[in-house]
């Protein structure tokens, strides 16, 4: 039986290493890894393959970026003719990015099955493109695995049988409990000039966050004050960056007193990165699960979550986008301070990989 993983961006690599891992270790599966290359360069995907450990992938489709409708096209065009040349068994897609959807249609209408890995998550949010693309990809898939109960009551309440959804825990958890030790390791914090517990992380990537200068301007402002009494650590997308730049807010981020830009981290430097602050602040769905398995307070700047057990039995407090409620969520934590819950979601317990290849080794 051969499968074929897609990983397209960042967080994709973080959930198919266990996969990789857990599904070579088969008799009788033969494992290969396409990478669509909808995250690119070195810096934003090569660094990810060699933190976690994984081989190179078998294929990179180089599709490279542009607008959702030419990223989509491109990467279901690229991965025909992969599978023109390669008979594949299954495809098993992670996560909600558009190569997500597009080799999903390239494979049904093939005939291969398609496996969804972080299946039934749902932010009820149409204007985010991610939301669309879990849809789609959920109706396409014929084994729809889900990270929480909450996945489990969307699918079927969108009429998927109950034979195809499989509760089976975070393949994201497996990963960060498996290089937890070795990210402890790095160096990031002291190389950042900051102290443990002693600075904030913030990631920012959203449409909604970034792509206007009204609104990336409202939210540095919310920053800068924020700045002004701990040290705010912003690993910045490409992409966030050259916003700022066309938008002329460039300079005025970088005057900015306490907040300290860099470019992208690679994967252990950011868990680490993570696990020592204060809190964070994001709008990234896989931030939400990493400081709820850290017990790192986070503030979500997003009107919505697809990852709601976060706020339940999690660390997450979602805080939406207006700049006061940020402000004043940061000051909650500084002043007094944040009682953990203790919890972690069920079945977030390392081994939802090995879950996932038992079903896929008997499908």
């Amino acid at each position: 039986m051969r499968v074929v993983l897609i990983a397209g961006a960042r967080p994709n690599f973080v959930k198919i290493a266990g996969l990789q891992e857990a599904l070579s270790g088969r008799s009788g599966i033969e494992v290969l890894v396409v990478h669509t290359g909808q995250h690119y360069d070195d810096e934003m995907s090569g660094g990810f393959f060699r933190d976690l450990e994984m081989d190179e992938p078998e294929r990179n489709l180089g599709v490279g970026s542009g607008s959702h409708a030419v990223q989509t096209a491109g990467v279901m065009t690229r991965f025909d003719a992969f599978l023109d040349e390669v008979a594949t068994d299954m495809v098993v897609v992670v996560g909600d990015v558009n190569s997500t959807v597009a080799c999903s249609l390239t494979a049904v209408k093939r005939g291969i099955p398609v496996a969804h890995v972080e299946a039934g998550l749902r932010s009820f949010d149409w204007e985010m493109p991610e939301e669309i693309n879990r849809l789609v990809t959920d109706r396409l898939s014929s084994l729809l695995f889900t990270p929480s109960r909450d996945g489990d009551e969307n699918l079927k309440g969108e009429g998927r049988p109950a034979e195809a959804i499989h509760f089976v825990g975070n393949v994201m958890v497996d990963t960060l409990l498996r290089f937890r030790d070795k990210a402890a390791r790095s160096d990031v914090v002291e190389r950042l000039g900051v102290a443990a517990g002693e600075y904030a992380v913030l990631t920012m990537h959203r449409p909604r966050n970034v792509d206007t200068r009204e609104a990336f301007a409202g939210l540095l402002g919310a920053f800068a004050e924020i700045a002004g009494r701990i040290p705010v650590v912003y690993p910045m997308h490409p992409r966030s960056r050259r916003t700022l730049s066309e938008a002329g807010l460039l300079e005025r981020a970088e005057a900015i007193s306490g907040l300290r830009m860099t470019g992208p981290l690679g994967y252990l430097d950011f868990i680490e990165l993570e696990a020592r602050a204060r809190f964070v602040m994001t709008d990234s769905g896989g931030v939400q699960e990493e400081t709820t398995v850290l017990g790192v307070p986070c503030l979500t700047l997003r009107p919505n979550t697809e990852r709601p057990v976060t706020i339940t039995e999690g660390t997450n407090t979602l805080v939406g986008t207006n700049p006061d409620a940020i402000t004043k969520a940061a000051a909650g934590i500084l002043d007094e301070g944040y009682k953990l819950s203790g919890r972690l979601p069920e079945l977030w317990d390392g081994h939802a990989s090995e879950r996932i290849a038992d079903i896929i080794e008997n499908y």
